[in-house]
């Protein structure tokens, strides 16, 4: 008899990362058979050439002997105090520098503050769509992710009346994605207030990822949620990622606030969690206080005319030129998260036409179903690479929009 196979957890089982999934490995196939696939699937920014500032690389040199051993398993003290005075320069009151967490990236203080607060059963409501860490982090601790509406007609902000039809007596806590990933929104400030008030009324945790905080375009604001009360306990996260486009460094941070002392519960998990990992990689924590009290070149990249506007821009305008396709414009973050009109084309759902989109154009995007969103018509779209390449990209998804039309003439793939 054949030897039986070993088998994965079973926690495992109906779980996905959507952005490294089937796609993902039907695009490395094609790519090690000498295709040149074009990449728009994830938020990387320095393949595209978006480099890290350069006081950054040069205060991790100089501290690079400094960092041979490990830190204090919360963070060396320089990155946990200049977050701290971030909290400050922001309007989060309270915040103390044990209230602060350095992380291998803002990911593993996600599921560092899941494993910590969730039991098995427990529900954690998460927008729909999502980043798929969330969904995937909650699950992973026992809990059940309850997927709230974000609507599309309103800018995709936090449908309130959803949120609040979706609380029970097993809710432990509200997911905020703020700026969004995938859609790109930024959410109003009476929407995060009402999304507070619900948090008051029914004694949640908020859990707020801001990431993006520092990608802003058109003028508009971003308002950290915990700056709105002090009387809920709030987790925000942020790192060096995005803002910095320090991505393969892995810095991140979570800071509690708000009721943090009848907390410790709470923390005491938090603090045994990270004792477990025995602390963040060392030598990016020397770049946070740099990156935050530094220079902030991300500004420029958004400006009007910025590089990221204008790639912005550009693609947001190619594909909504296209019948059958429509997109809210993103007001921050690095993505665009455009509907199709599946009644013009022949694409069974998403997936059918993502996959279809990278054998015949060599395209990679991500399906808006990998983001738990709750209609099969959406996709998304990664505006970092320089405009020449936005623009072949654009003009391939033309092409095959325009092949794979309902009831029209097709031109040839």
């Amino acid at each position: 008899m054949p030897d039986s196979p070993f088998l994965k957890s079973d926690r495992l089982n109906n779980l996905s990362y959507a952005i490294r999934g089937p796609i993902f490995e039907k695009a490395q196939q094609l790519e090690a058979l000498g295709q040149k696939i074009i990449n728009l699937n994830i938020g990387n920014p320095a393949p595209f050439g978006f480099d890290v500032p350069d006081e950054i690389i040069h205060d991790m040199i100089i501290n690079i002997r400094n960092a041979q051993g490990y830190s204090h398993h919360l963070g060396i003290f320089s990155a946990r105090k200049a977050v701290m005075h971030y909290t400050q320069q922001l309007g989060i009151k309270g915040v103390n520098i044990d209230d602060i967490y350095i992380g291998n990236g803002v990911s593993e203080l996600i599921i560092m503050s899941m494993n910590a607060i969730v039991n098995n059963g427990d529900e954690i409501l998460i927008p729909a769509p999502d980043y798929p860490l969330w969904t995937t982090a909650v699950s992973l601790a026992g809990g059940k992710p309850v997927h709230y509406i974000c609507d599309e007609h309103e800018d995709w902000n936090p449908d309130i009346e959803d949120i609040r039809a979706k609380i029970t007596s097993k809710t432990k806590g509200i997911v905020l994605i703020n700026p969004n990933n995938p859609t790109g929104a930024v959410y109003e400030k009476d929407v995060l207030k009402s999304i507070v008030k619900l948090a008051q009324e029914h004694k949640l945790i908020i859990f707020s990822d801001e990431i993006y905080d520092k990608i802003l375009y058109d003028g508009h604001k971003h308002y950290p949620v915990a700056t709105l009360c002090d009387d809920v306990l709030i987790f925000s996260y942020g790192g060096l990622s995005k803002n910095y486009r320090a991505a393969g460094f892995r810095g991140g941070w979570m800071i509690l606030s708000g009721p943090v002392h009848r907390a410790k519960s709470i923390t005491d998990g938090l603090n045994l969690l990270a004792s477990m990992r025995l602390c963040a990689n060392v030598p990016t924590q020397y770049a946070i206080q740099t990156a935050l009290g530094g220079y902030q070149s991300i500004d420029d990249l958004v400006a009007p005319e910025g590089r990221l506007t204008k790639q912005r821009d550009l693609v947001h305008y190619m594909l909504t030129d296209i019948p059958g396709i429509s997109c809210i414009k993103p007001k921050g973050a690095l993505y665009l998260f455009p509907k199709i009109d599946l009644t013009k084309f022949d694409f069974e759902d998403d997936n059918d036409f993502a996959f279809r989109l990278l054998e015949n154009k060599h395209v990679l995007i991500v399906p808006g179903s990998g983001f738990n969103h709750f209609d099969k018509s959406h996709f998304r779209v990664v505006f970092l690479p320089q405009l020449a390449e936005l623009e072949q990209a654009s003009k391939l998804m033309e092409d095959f929009f325009n092949h794979c039309r309902v009831n029209h003439s097709k031109v040839a793939v």
